[in-house]
């Protein structure tokens, strides 16, 4: 029975990864677009840092226009290739048109509807062409499905999402008059633990975070997930009060994780003791307090969420009220966890020295055993369930996360160092998952994306890994294949 109940579990877990990932994935390719808005909003409209009213003129278009069309693409893109990101952008031309509002939310829909249904109509004629006959039946069935559903969004999609754009600003504005905006860190931090951060960021809270800096100049929306201030305590408490590797790997990760950007670095140190969830919701709740009690916001999406993104995406007179926020969060975060560590019994604390003398005497097994089969034995430990390839046939090593460019890049690069000190000649890459390459002999992923990268490359080894910064199965692979 509970054993049923998981595997349901996690079945419904990572269908809600895949979806999230879906909309952030939309997003996400085109964070440099935004970020190049919210600089030019922060320096140039009336109340920015060197207002300029000439140079102003930009901010309007390129939040109308130009970014629902680049999600528009993208999304037609990931469903249909060339030919889905170009009807996706013309049907997506509808909906801006037919809106007074940024429309982010309507480019969501209508970018991957419409490349589905060319997707759909292209299957129908498959074959069926005339030759020399196919370049026109493609571009004038692209044009002419476009321009139908271009239409369609303009006369009822647009003032249909029109609609529900400003049902959930006012909602969001309802809960900031009221004062509880600071109780969706109790739903938003449980959810980035599991992987959907970018989901919730990118998916969810940006479109209506960037109608309403469209508006007033700032945001408060946008530092609701991205507040780098619940991870960086956690990661100082396992510092200061943690024990093991924990305690050692701490430092590194609070750097790369306050820093860099990259949250996905603290999510581990939650998973390996689940009650310090509490203090990053604590912390969550504390920090979305303080940004309302000073009016805190910032102009543009802060990606990666950096102390050093939010520094540049704070407006005029913004940064003490956004820095007083991190630091809050930090201390709340720093106490709670600090307390839950001193009252957590020391065999539940130390997981890490667990996996650190399991991988030590697995490795001691493979010196001390002569025969053939330690190598593979080692590595059935790493991915029990699962094609252990033989070191003659890896050629690539995929790391891979739900993004593709903060814990993979980084769990990459330690194992590509490691590879090269031991001179073994493989490629090790990083992407996201729903862009491994078919070409991939082993893919890394977090015991908690596993699931999802084992349907995208069926076919090649997994190994799933707790921590990124530090796993024994770095040493083990680097041992198997050397």
């Amino acid at each position: 029975m509970n054993t049923a109940a998981q595997q349901a579990s996690g079945g419904v877990r990572v269908k809600v990864q895949r979806f999230g990932r879906f909309l952030s994935g939309m997003v996400m390719p085109n964070i440099g677009a935004f970020i190049a808005w919210g600089l030019i909003t922060a320096l140039f409209i009336p109340t920015g840092w060197i207002p300029n009213e000439y140079l102003a003129k930009l901010v309007g278009p390129i939040i109308t226009y130009l970014l629902p069309v680049l999600i528009g693409y993208t999304g037609g893109t990931m469903i249909h290739g060339q030919r889905g990101g170009v009807i996706g952008a013309v049907a997506t031309m509808g909906v801006v048109v037919g809106a007074d509002i940024p429309m982010f939310l309507g480019a969501m829909i209508v970018g991957p509807g419409s490349a589905w249904i060319l997707k759909q109509f292209d299957k129908s004629i498959e074959g069926k062409i005339r030759s020399g006959f196919e370049m026109l039946v493609n571009n004038f069935s692209s044009g002419i499905i476009g321009g139908v559903l271009a239409l369609i969004a303009y006369t009822g999609v647009g003032p249909v999402v029109e609609v529900i754009s400003k049902t959930l600003a006012a909602g969001v504005q309802v809960l900031v008059n009221a004062g509880l905006l600071p109780l969706a860190n109790i739903l938003i931090e449980p959810g980035k633990v599991l992987f959907l951060n970018n989901a919730i960021n990118h998916g969810v809270l940006s479109p209506i975070a960037l109608d309403q800096a469209a508006k007033t100049g700032k945001s408060i929306i946008f530092m609701l997930e991205s507040n780098p201030g619940p991870g960086l305590g956690i990661l100082l408490a396992y510092w200061l009060v943690g024990r093991g590797t924990a305690k050692q790997s701490a430092p590194g990760a609070a750097i790369i994780h306050f820093l860099g950007g990259i949250h996905e670095i603290y999510f581990p140190y939650i998973l390996m003791n689940p009650r310090l969830i509490l203090a990053a919701m604590a912390g969550g709740v504390t920090g979305t307090f303080t940004f309302s009690l000073f009016h805190a916001g910032l102009v543009a999406t802060p990606s990666p969420g950096s102390i050093f993104a939010y520094i540049a995406m704070a407006p005029k007179g913004g940064l003490l009220a956004v820095f007083t926020g991190v630091i809050t969060a930090t201390i709340v975060s720093f106490l709670v966890a600090a307390l839950l560590l001193k009252t957590t019994r020391k065999d539940e604390q130390d997981e890490g020295d667990l996996e650190e003398a399991s991988a030590k005497m697995k490795q001691m097994k493979a010196a001390g055993n002569a025969s053939p089969s330690a190598p593979a034995a080692a590595a059935s430990a790493a991915s029990p369930a699962g094609t252990v390839l033989a070191k003659e046939d890896v050629r690539k090593i995929v790391f891979s996360c739900d993004a593709g460019m903060g814990s993979s890049a980084m769990g990459a690069s330690i194992l590509r160092k490691k590879m090269k000190a031991a001179g073994v000649d493989v490629t090790v890459i990083n992407t996201a998952i729903s862009e491994i390459p078919g070409d991939a002999d082993i893919v890394i992923t977090h015991k908690s994306l596993t699931d999802r990268a084992k349907a995208q490359a069926p076919k090649a080894e997994h190994i799933s890994i707790d921590n990124f910064l530090k796993s024994p199965e770095y040493d083990e692979l680097v041992q198997r294949l050397s």
